[in-house]
């Protein structure tokens, strides 16, 4: 919970740092996406540090019980901590399926029904075809949720 108050201001000067963008252009658009980048290099060093101290106190512990002469523990440690490692891999794996997918169909039918509202428009018999091929496109979505789940349910 303290990682996301320590995260608040950030979010609230990229907020700001939008409506400024939206006000003034292309040079105020490029320090948003300078903080951007900056953000992003900021959660993957948080991440890199939230991550680290628990895979080491994890592998510690297994490395104590080990000496200690307890070698029947150990293994259900380890066991453990490569099944965790695994479970958060396929979570990680789910979230970038269904990101990755959600931003590729956005797009696609961002142009499909730029184009189809266009055919429309000229020609109104074309609603059917044009209503397939948008479906079409957001078919891309329903693939990576697809993904998403089976990953999940392997977590």
């Amino acid at each position: 919970m303290a990682i996301w108050l320590l995260g608040l201001p950030v979010i609230v000067v990229a907020v700001l740092l939008a409506r400024v963008a939206a006000r003034h252009g292309r040079r105020a658009g490029y320090l948003l996406a300078a903080v951007s980048v900056v953000v992003l290099v900021g959660a993957v060093i948080l991440l890199a540090v939230a991550a680290g101290p628990a895979g080491a106190a994890v592998g510690a512990g297994a490395t104590k019980a080990a000496a200690g002469g307890a070698a029947a523990q150990a293994l259900p440690a380890a066991a453990a901590s490569a099944a965790h490692a695994a479970s958060s891999a396929a979570l990680i794996g789910a979230a970038i399926a269904v990101a990755g997918s959600t931003i590729g169909a956005g797009i696609a039918v961002a142009y499909v029904g730029a184009a189809a509202l266009a055919a429309m428009s000229e020609r109104p018999e074309l609603f059917g075809r044009a209503m397939v091929i948008v479906g079409l496109a957001e078919g891309i979505a329903i693939y990576g949720l697809i993904v998403g789940i089976i990953l999940i349910g392997k977590a």
